[in-house]
């Protein structure tokens, strides 16, 4: 089940809070939620929900050992065990295909492994398993008694598929009570009406104006034309589509009474490559730092191992967006920038003008984006060498002039949007003003989103397959 339904946002909600408000007791509202959150995920795989409780109850187990072991080595062990059992479920579904077909290929042997299905969300919910089980270790936070409470946690149906990526400790208290007040309530319905009009009226717009170009990978040529629209309609479809998300399950969170942090602080708007990855998905960055950087020694062994920490850190972040060199290569791209800002440029790029900076920055993550689109190293070669003008077929194309007179003022609008233009323009505005305008356009863009949808067949979310 997605958010941007209607069978979630006519039946699947509307049910949710009138059972979960029924009752104001602890316990009635975590079992409602428990309950209807295994619904929402088992929804359209409920196999996959074994593999969920698995990971989940040897890591409550796991856990509760770490509270009655003393000895460091023993706690270190359990440890382990936690973490090997959930990243085993993880590696199977999503890397076991992935690493025998590229062994076989390098060994030059006939054979391919199938590729496996992926249950939905797999990664974002491995990841929340284990930062309740280093969390422990780390004696950060408390081991559960109820091990109902932890599959709560890890099954809340507003971060359980996309994120943003919940660690234990920052929602550990609010697992046992929550207070829900009225205007938190409203302005978690408008967060959610917000992101779900940026799924739907922007991120799908984008997705569809994509699937009208001629794209690498068919043999043909790319114009140049093409190459830098396709990459730019891309970027805003995938920044739309993550951002929805997140903004829908921080809405749909603050409704029931959890305060999630925030995962995007409009990354376009960054004058640097380092800020644009404190603004883009800010969860996984935190879960990086916090659960490989640092443990790796972070930057406190010298600059060569800080460097290589960096790389082997945006390695596993480009592998963990998917199964194939084309992710490994696109965080290795970041890693590479990164470390060049961070022990070459420092200082120089800050004397020059903000446009300029931005521009830079703007220009070298949308170019990131033709790495991450294809997952053939082939394909991504040829997009990226159009994008400079090589192997290319002119100028511009039929399909990319067609598309820009079908989307040009969308993806214009969708530019716009994208960066903190209209929350500075509010912030100037009377108070209630302001106020009256945003219920005024919650109403519109709800409504015209139920429109789209109805129209739409197909509108899943970029993220579901990583």
């Amino acid at each position: 089940m997605v958010f941007s339904s209607l069978t979630f946002l006519l039946i699947f909600l509307p049910l949710l809070y009138i059972l979960y408000f029924t009752g104001r007791a602890p316990r009635w509202r975590n079992g409602v939620l428990l309950v209807m959150s295994l619904l929402f995920y088992g929804w359209g795989e409920p196999l996959w929900i074994l593999a969920m409780l698995v990971s989940t109850f040897a890591n409550f187990f796991c856990a509760r050992a770490l509270t009655r072991t003393e000895s460091e080595g023993k706690r270190r062990l359990i440890l382990a065990v936690g973490v090997v059992f959930s990243l085993s479920f993880l590696f199977y579904f999503k890397y076991s295909s992935f690493f025998a077909n590229s062994l076989a290929k390098l060994l030059g042997l006939g054979w391919r492994a199938a590729e496996r299905r992926l249950p939905i969300g797999i990664s974002f919910y491995t990841f929340q398993i284990l930062t309740y089980t280093v969390d422990v270790y780390r004696k950060k936070a408390p081991a559960l008694d109820n091990p109902l409470r932890l599959l709560l946690y890890i099954s809340c149906f507003p971060q359980l598929i996309a994120g943003p990526i919940v660690q234990y400790a920052d929602v550990a208290d609010q697992l046992a009570e929550r207070t829900i007040l009225p205007d938190d309530f409203t302005a978690g319905l408008q967060r959610f009406i917000k992101g779900l009009g940026k799924k739907v009226l922007l991120a799908n717009v984008c997705g569809a104006a994509m699937e009208e170009l001629t794209l690498a990978g068919t043999g043909a040529p790319l114009s140049l034309l093409g190459a830098w629209l396709a990459v730019f309609l891309y970027g805003m479809q995938i920044y739309f589509d993550f951002s929805a998300y997140s903004d829908m399950a921080i809405g749909l969170g603050q409704t029931l009474g959890f305060r999630y942090k925030e995962n995007f602080r409009f990354p376009y708007a960054s004058l640097s490559v380092t800020e644009f990855w404190r603004r883009w998905h800010i969860s996984m960055g935190s879960f990086f730092r916090d659960y490989v950087y640092i443990p790796l020694g972070g930057n406190r062994r010298g600059t060569a191992r800080t460097v290589l920490n960096m790389l082997l850190v945006w390695a596993l972040t480009g592998l963990w967006h998917g199964a194939a060199w084309n992710f490994v290569l696109w965080g290795l791209y970041f890693g590479v920038l990164l470390i060049l800002e961070r022990f070459v440029l420092r200082g120089v790029t800050d004397h020059l003008p903000r446009l300029l900076r931005w521009l830079i920055a703007f220009t070298l993550v949308t170019i990131s984006w033709s790495i991450f689109y294809y997952t053939d190293l082939g394909s991504v070669a040829q997009a990226l060498g159009a994008l400079f003008g090589v192997g290319i077929s002119g100028a511009s194309d039929p399909a990319s002039i067609t598309v820009l007179r079908s989307y040009g003022i969308w993806a214009l609008g969708a530019f716009v949007l994208s960066l903190p233009l209209v929350p500075a323009v509010a912030g100037k505005l009377p108070e209630k003003t302001c106020g009256l305008l945003g219920t005024v356009l919650t109403v519109l863009i709800f409504a015209a989103s139920l429109l789209f949808l109805i129209g739409q067949s197909y509108n899943p979310f970029i993220y579901f397959r990583f």
